[in-house]
């Protein structure tokens, strides 16, 4: 177990649940975790964690701040942005983690299906479009159906199928109007001028999470996305592992996300890949370098752990995964609204296999849904004998749940 004079860098949002869950994690570790997340840079420590301040929409910046720190052994972001700054910062300080290169690319979707393309993955017709050039010559020339999506944002944020034309013109203002968002144009992103349109993929998602050593990749979990996404949106819903698929189908989504990793360039940390499979084979749609979003890492417990040792410098080969079946019901937004109350929860809980139920909106929260929305009503989390009793758990207790939305008054 790493001593107490092992010294980490954590990278993350404020409020960010995984934040919370690495440093409790730490502490647990005897590990000393420096902070390092958006806070507000005016006051005084706003949230008691002694965080070093950034802005993330300064990477640069950001990074020479975390050069300054001494004696740090090891570097762990969590999402996108951290994990670009993360990347900066590890490369200042002489520590093991990505180069800047091969995480831009993998938070760029056109710079990943370009390198996904050249080294004879299967890949989508792709191209991008300037948002500024307007979608009605785009929408004459797209092949249909086709998928529009924003190039950097995560979660199926912005994401939407066209089958024609009209529905073409329709999705690309949405994905216009969803990029001025002021939190994200803040971001000052030169990717976010664009966004891209690919063929629509038939097949079955599936995802992995894995961990990185000198380009070497541990497989940790392949997850199962059961229920169909074939749009107009593409909302993820439901995790289960082990996957079900037959072996031969497992072993062509691992070897394909290690040709995936191979030609971003990504070599040490977490990663966390999204695939299709289909009767022509893996096609690659994401590797990112960061683990499992949000509350969602508790599917696997100890996840945190373990990549915490492995920045350190620990030996995590032989450190087992649990085994049992488990699964992750991400609590859809039916509808836009005041979010007031939900109903059925002592249900829900009581339903066999499930550990967890967790409402995270907040009465009085607004509530957006998909393709504009970035976060769920929840979370269920279960665990069974088998991938099959799991998913049973899952639907038996969100079918349980009634969620009371009010109707939010237009502001004028």
């Amino acid at each position: 177990m790493p001593g107490t004079s092992k010294r980490l860098l954590l990278i993350g949002a404020t409020t960010g649940y995984q934040t919370r869950a690495f440093a409790e994690a730490a502490q647990r570790l005897g590990l000393e975790l420096i902070l390092a997340t958006d806070r507000c840079h005016v006051l005084d420590d706003p949230w008691g964690d002694r965080a070093v301040a950034l802005r993330f929409e300064d990477p640069e910046g950001a990074a020479q701040i975390l050069a300054a720190e001494a004696g740090v052994d090891g570097i762990v972001a969590v999402g996108d942005r951290p994990a670009y700054i993360a990347a900066l910062a590890a490369q200042r300080l002489g520590i093991p983690y990505n180069s800047p290169d091969s995480v831009n690319a993998s938070r760029n979707k056109f710079l990943a299906r370009e390198r996904f393309r050249a080294a004879g993955l299967l890949v989508p017709e792709f191209h991008r479009v300037a948002l500024f050039e307007g979608p009605e010559r785009a929408a004459q020339h797209a092949p249909y159906p086709c998928v529009l999506k924003p190039l950097g944002l995560s979660a199926s944020r912005g994401v939407i199928r066209a089958n024609n034309p009209a529905e073409f013109v329709v999705a690309f203002r949405r994905i216009q109007n969803l990029l001025a968002d002021p939190d994200i144009a803040r971001l000052h992103e030169d990717q976010d001028r664009f966004l891209q349109v690919e063929t629509f993929i038939e097949g079955r998602e599936f995802a992995l999470e894995g961990l990185l050593t000198a380009g070497g990749l541990r497989v940790l979990a392949i997850f199962d996305k059961p229920d169909p996404l074939d749009g107009p949106f593409f909302e993820e819903t439901i995790y289960i592992t082990p996957s079900r698929e037959p072996e031969s189908t497992q072993r062509a989504i691992i070897q394909t996300t290690e040709a995936a990793i191979h030609a971003l360039g990504l070599s040490h940390g977490p990663i966390h890949a999204e695939m299709r499979v289909n009767s022509r084979g893996v096609w690659m749609l994401e590797v990112a370098a960061r683990p499992i979003g949000g509350l969602c890492a508790r599917v696997l417990p100890g996840l945190e752990e373990l990549i915490l040792r492995h920045a350190s410098g620990d030996e995590v080969g032989s450190i087992a995964m649990p085994a049992p079946a488990s699964g992750v019901i991400m609590i859809p937004i039916p509808r836009e609204g005041i979010y007031v109350e939900t109903e059925g929860l002592d249900q829900a809980r009581a339903e066999p296999g499930i550990e967890e139920v967790i409402i995270t909106a907040k009465p009085g929260q607004r509530l957006i849904p998909l393709p504009e929305g970035a976060s769920y009503l929840g979370f269920i989390f279960a665990r069974g004998e088998s991938p099959n009793a799991v998913d049973r758990s899952l639907r038996s207790a969100q079918r349980q749940l009634r969620f009371e939305i009010a109707t939010a008054l237009p502001v004028v």
